[in-house]
């Protein structure tokens, strides 16, 4: 057998071109996914784009969440694909806010009486304003735009 070294006009070893093909079909495969993981992470993080595509949209761009009617007084409605939680502290009046408990991040788990409550750790957030009602959590829920039209309410 001949040695590489004695004929210099003989290409990279077969080896090394397998080597590179790999790392670069590997390199390909890592890109590939790090943007399908970068376009769900943008898909999660704006669910008002994402939100609207699946659940209906008016023209304005809102994403439509419930009736009036599915909101009950002194209580609400957790819509978890949009991270949003919706009370009627009183009559008539309609508030929405993050559905993400500031503790630890947990998805809020039911609301009435009055209170928002993460089943995690037990904290509970008031249904009039998001702030804290009993701990661990000592950050009130973050607020989210709604808008109310005759019976509908909307993301806004």
């Amino acid at each position: 057998m001949t040695s590489p070294s004695l004929h210099p006009a003989v290409g990279p070893a077969r080896r090394t071109v397998m080597a590179a093909a790999g790392a670069a079909g590997l390199a390909a495969a890592l890109t590939a996914c790090g943007s399908d993981d970068d376009s769900s992470a943008t898909a999660d993080t704006g669910s008002g784009s994402g939100g609207s595509a699946q659940n209906g949209a008016d023209t304005a761009g809102r994403t439509a969440l419930a009736k009036t009617a599915d909101i009950p007084e002194g209580g609400g409605k957790i819509f978890k694909d949009q991270g949003v939680v919706v009370t009627q502290p009183s009559a008539g009046t309609y508030k929405a806010f993050s559905s993400k408990c500031t503790h630890q991040g947990c998805a809020v788990g039911s609301v009435a009486n009055g209170v928002i409550v993460c089943p995690c750790h037990n904290s509970e957030f008031s249904v009039t304003d998001g702030s804290v009602k009993k701990g661990p959590a000592t950050q009130p829920l973050p607020a989210a735009k709604i808008s109310v039209s005759g019976d509908e309410i909307t993301l806004a």
